[in-house]
């Protein structure tokens, strides 16, 4: 009798455990306030169904450090101050910024330098059309400094931990338990799988935003050179170590399906009537009509359901220091070399209504997290 009881108190934990909340470690490039990185973060920790382990950050669209102000500052007027947040890498792995700028004298210019950058980068909806701009809190500046904050400085912390560790130690904690979602240059989860080989296996995969293919679109960043994407190039070496890991899966949100999801005027609109921390939050810092790229990979993987199209390649970055340096290489199972490379979902195409509404829920959202 007594083990007919253990063997119903089993079945009854199984048929509990889908309603158990999805664990997500969430690696980014913070830059802020508001925008796309901010955002994505946002519809993660706004996720009902998801358990945000930490937060880790990597420099790409603005230093790690200034991010890491930016993102405590978010979650302090968001309500998620309980949220763990690490410090991460400064700088990629090989390419330095001395060298990327050499580059752009032989080889020519790229549209988009990040932490690195200045001058006009993004493609903005304005009254007066489309034009190119470059957002006061992304210009450039040294890598430690921390310019004025316009959304006010955090009282919070980061941890003493450096990224690296702190996902790793997650990942131990949880066994094949948490997704890594990596939504900026590929840093850190380099970091983590060059000190633990292990890393990889122990997750439930890898959710990245990055690589492109070929786009469809007028936008000169992409159309003169469609195997281009920030993430990739800024860390190609990081990019190549993670991409052949032995994760159970690789999901890539890629340029293609990218630049379908505009953030509308429309949205903002919805978002602002509403009276939520998070809601305010964006109506105030996230003014910047762009695509949503970030924002895209982390609803996608909330809600499969939004992407329409995708295709598995095997994936990789050329890591040849010449005019093609961290583009985004793939091949077909019948192409591919037999150099490790491994199979990826590529994402190509989604169901944007069913994304926009998704995003606009998850930003006016009052449950309790």
């Amino acid at each position: 009798m007594r083990t007919k009881l253990l063997l119903l108190l089993v079945a009854a934990t199984a048929v509990l455990s889908p309603a158990q909340k999805r664990l997500v470690l969430i690696d980014q490039d913070g830059s802020g306030p508001g925008g796309s990185n901010q955002m994505a973060i946002l519809a993660l920790l706004q996720a009902p169904q998801v358990k945000v382990l930490g937060i880790t950050m990597v420099t790409g669209n603005a230093w790690c450090d200034e991010e890491v102000q930016h993102t405590l500052r978010m979650l302090e007027l968001t309500g998620h101050s309980d949220v763990p947040l690490a410090r991460g890498a400064v700088f990629p792995l090989v390419r330095t910024q001395k060298e990327t700028r050499l580059a752009s004298a032989l080889d020519g210019k790229v549209t988009w330098l990040g932490a690195w950058g200045q001058g006009p980068t993004m493609l903005v909806e304005t009254p007066g059309g489309v034009k190119p701009v470059t957002p006061d809190h992304l210009e450039s500046h040294g890598p430690y400094d921390i310019p004025p904050m316009p959304e006010g400085q955090p009282t919070l912390k980061p941890m003493d931990e450096d990224a690296a560790h702190f996902l790793i130690r997650q990942v131990h904690a949880h066994p094949h338990q948490v997704t890594i979602y990596a939504a900026g240059p590929l840093t850190n989860i380099a970091l983590a799988i060059s000190i633990d080989p292990e890393f990889a296996a122990l997750t439930q995969g890898l959710v990245v935003m990055g690589g492109s293919l070929n786009p469809q679109t007028g936008d000169p960043e992409f159309a003169t050179n469609p195997r281009h994407e920030f993430n990739f190039w800024f860390d190609p070496e990081a990019t190549h170590i993670a991409l052949r890991a032995a994760w159970p899966r690789v999901d890539v949100t890629t340029v293609d399906v990218s630049i379908k999801a505009p953030f509308t005027q429309k949205m903002l609109n919805e978002i602002s009537k509403s009276q939520t921390p998070t809601a305010r939050y964006i109506a105030a810092w996230s003014q910047d009509r762009y695509y949503m790229w970030d924002e895209l990979a982390a609803c996608a993987w909330l809600d499969p359901a939004l992407i329409t199209k995708q295709q598995q390649l095997y994936m990789d970055v050329d890591l040849s220091h010449g005019p093609s340096y961290g583009s985004t290489l793939t091949w077909n199972e019948t192409l591919k070399p037999v150099t490790g490379v491994r199979a990826v979902n590529a994402q190509l195409d989604l169901d944007l209504p069913r994304f926009q509404k998704m995003f606009v829920d998850l930003m006016t959202s009052t449950s309790a997290k």
